[in-house]
């Protein structure tokens, strides 16, 4: 049970970190279903799940912003519904369902490192290492700069820099590679050979990509 009229009271930045964590379930389902892997309770993407879980990233394109404002202004409105309806219902089958990959994997990889980056939610996290998925998975840049542009429109961390990583060295980032790619993450459900080096040059080339082909922003993370 959600009751929507309590989330339009809360803090807007924490409808953002799950909408930041429901926009990687389609992105994780569609690399288990396209490589044959396994659910997260080890069964075999239904169909079902798959359309949920794609139903959840089209929801979220639509309605977001719109969420957002509501959100801002206290109130109950038919986007607010759909984007929780999507970060709780869709997101919760659609992982269960379909699984994780690299997203959530360098999530997790994050928590190698001490400091400031540990300020940010859960979901602002899950938002970068979805980012590095599509440059690991080499996704059309179409598709990479859509998913940039919209998380820049809701201020979630698209640099090193706004993940409160300024200046780290290789030698730092990659221990957050070498979590992420241990022996039985997630992020070895990719369908393609992953090692802790090509995690930290992801996360590099993301970071160095995003300052070149965007605008610099600072959504005050």
């Amino acid at each position: 049970m959600v009751d929507t009229a309590i989330i339009a009271k809360a803090p807007v930045r924490l409808l953002i970190s799950g909408i930041a964590d429901a926009m990687a379930t389609w992105i994780e389902g569609r690399a288990i279903i396209r490589n044959a892997e396994k659910t997260m309770a080890g069964g075999t993407p239904t169909l079902a799940a798959e359309a949920i879980a794609q139903r959840c990233e089209q929801v979220l394109f639509e309605n977001s912003e719109k969420a957002i404002a509501a959100c801002q202004a206290k109130v109950v409105t038919p986007a607010l519904e759909a984007v929780i309806e999507a970060n709780t219902l869709l997101s919760g089958i659609g992982f269960e369902s379909c699984g994780l990959a690299a997203a959530h994997a360098i999530h997790n990889g994050f928590t190698a490192l001490h400091g400031e980056i540990h300020h940010l939610t859960h979901g602002e996290k899950v938002a970068y290492g979805t980012l590095t998925q599509l440059i690991l998975e080499n996704r059309p840049k179409k598709e990479l700069d859509r998913y940039i542009s919209f998380y820049q429109t809701l201020g979630l961390p698209t640099t090193l820099k706004e993940l409160k990583l300024a200046g780290i060295s290789y030698e730092e980032l990659l221990k957050v590679g070498t979590l992420a790619s241990k022996e039985g993450e997630t992020i070895h459900q990719m369908g393609i050979p992953i090692t802790a080096e090509s995690v930290t040059d992801a996360l590099l080339c993301l970071d160095q990509y995003v300052r070149t082909n965007f605008p610099k922003i600072d959504n005050g993370m």
